[in-house]
């Protein structure tokens, strides 16, 4: 299998939000999905994309991707946020993973942010245990906390 990389495009939205819902489903939270492909090309390719994704293809077809932004900590400086990496189901276990993980420290390393970071959910063993193999620091001290969209429109 031939893997590639590539910046994502516009004409990769419907890939994306495909894999967005695959993920979403994997997660046990499908109905939670409420992004959709306007708000994607809004928000990643425009004239300040808020976020960016790389492709992984397999063969020249659609594979996975790693969706990530920059933040900035008040404590650190600038920072690099792995929303997630998504690989398709019947793909896995292809090194595509390992492929767009160490992508994503190679542009974190370009950007000389001072921190890498993301988010793993407690019982998603094999992404733990990926994660355990860089070594990652997988903290549970911090309580994640938000307000939806719903809450935010009531205030």
């Amino acid at each position: 299998m031939n893997i590639t990389l590539r910046n994502a495009v516009k004409t990769d939205i419907p890939d994306i939000l495909s894999l967005i819902k695959e993920l979403a489903l994997y997660e046990r939270a499908p109905l939670e999905v409420t992004i959709t492909a306007q708000d994607l090309e809004q928000d990643g390719f425009g004239e300040n994309p808020i976020f960016y994704a790389i492709m992984a293809d397999a063969d020249g077809a659609v594979a996975g991707m790693a969706f990530y932004y920059f933040s900035y900590s008040t404590w650190k400086g600038k920072c690099m946020y792995l929303e997630d990496i998504i690989v398709k189901e019947h793909l896995r276990g292809n090194n595509i993973g390992t492929i767009l993980f160490e992508k994503m420290i190679e542009i974190a390393q370009q950007n000389k942010v001072k921190r890498f970071h993301w988010q793993v959910l407690d019982w998603n063993e094999p992404a733990i245990n990926f994660y355990k193999k860089y070594d990652a620091v997988l903290d549970n001290t911090w309580v994640n906390g938000k307000l939806t969209h719903e809450q935010l429109q009531k205030m």
